[in-house]
């Protein structure tokens, strides 16, 4: 009796220890470890469609200094800069700011390079086939939403180095609408010399955090957004005018910790418009009419769940 009793508790913690292990999810840990920690100098592009954007981007350690560069090729340019927990970005006609920020805002969701273990009660973490990227063996890693009110997103790393090779927003038939693929990279033993220039660069003091990430309560009492998919928070609202057309808005950021959300709210422009979307890649713009109000939410969502967002506002009583 004793034995079987010994056998079963065996039994039980291995299958314990079995479900607390997730080989996808331990690759994704290690990809975020290497792009820490690694020297490396990459390019990739970005297609939306038919629109294509290609960057550089480079990584390096030195005595336990962080530093990375990433650059939009095309157009005008844009430069982004890191050094350890300081962020610089250098964009065209506007002057150069630094934020205090352990990660650069590009096409990579940020939390990739950090615990991806915040997105596992909405997403899974599923190991993929192998195959090979850039000329690399590479391994698939699926990260896949729990519903289908977000996209999947599908990572190809480097078996070598850990690194990633690919990624793309896919949506629950399995059609990649999005992709990021690296055309090159290099993994050396020393950083690269434009890296170690940048610890003597000057770079503007970072602005501080308070205006930055702003929570207005008067803009939140406005209205009410009574539908969001599952595991998204309030990160930031206020109101200010837009860029586009100077008119005054009511702006909230929303966030799973993977995708952003953007929900704008303003009184009618001139001319009836009727309600509809617009998508480019992953992203998708929907519109939204009122009434007395219309409403625009941005992010990397189905066009569907766009539209259940937007006409899920109202004022609030």
């Amino acid at each position: 009796m004793k034995v079987i009793t010994f056998i079963l508790s065996l039994a039980i913690s291995f299958n314990t220890f079995a479900s607390d292990t997730n080989p996808a999810k331990d690759l994704l840990l290690k990809m975020a470890n290497a792009v820490h920690t690694r020297n490396f100098d990459a390019s990739f592009v970005v297609v939306k469609g038919k629109t294509m954007e290609p960057y550089r981007w480079l990584h390096a350690k030195q005595d336990d200094i962080e530093i990375e560069h990433l650059s939009l090729l095309n157009g005008a340019g844009l430069e982004m800069v890191r050094v350890d927990n300081q962020v610089t970005y250098f964009e065209p006609q506007s002057e150069p700011y630094s934020l205090t920020t352990d990660s650069i805002a590009g096409p990579i969701p940020e939390v990739l390079f950090k615990n991806v273990e915040r997105l596992s009660g909405h997403y899974d973490f599923v190991l993929g086939g192998k195959g090979r990227i850039s000329g690399r063996a590479a391994q698939l890693v699926r990260i896949e939403s729990k519903d289908e009110d977000k996209y999947n997103y599908w990572i190809w790393l480097d078996m070598e180095s850990s690194l990633l090779l690919k990624a793309a927003y896919v949506n629950h038939q399995g059609e990649a609408l999005e992709q990021l693929q690296l055309t090159h990279i290099s993994v050396t033993e020393q950083p690269a010399s434009m890296l170690l220039e940048i610890l003597n660069r000057n770079f503007p003091t970072p602005l501080p955090n308070n205006s930055l990430e702003t929570l207005d309560s008067n803009t939140a009492k406005t209205w009410k957004i009574d539908w969001l998919p599952a595991g998204f928070e309030l990160l930031k609202s206020d109101r200010h005018k837009l860029d586009l057309n100077n008119e005054l808005t009511d702006y909230y950021l929303f966030s799973d910790g993977f995708v952003e959300v953007s929900v704008f709210i303003q009184r009618p422009l001139p001319g009836k418009r009727l309600s509809g979307s617009l998508t480019s890649g992953a992203t998708t713009v929907y519109v939204h009419n009122g009434g007395n109000f219309d409403v625009s939410v941005v992010g990397n969502i189905p066009s569907l769940t766009a539209k259940k967002i937007a006409e899920s506002v109202t004022r609030a009583l």
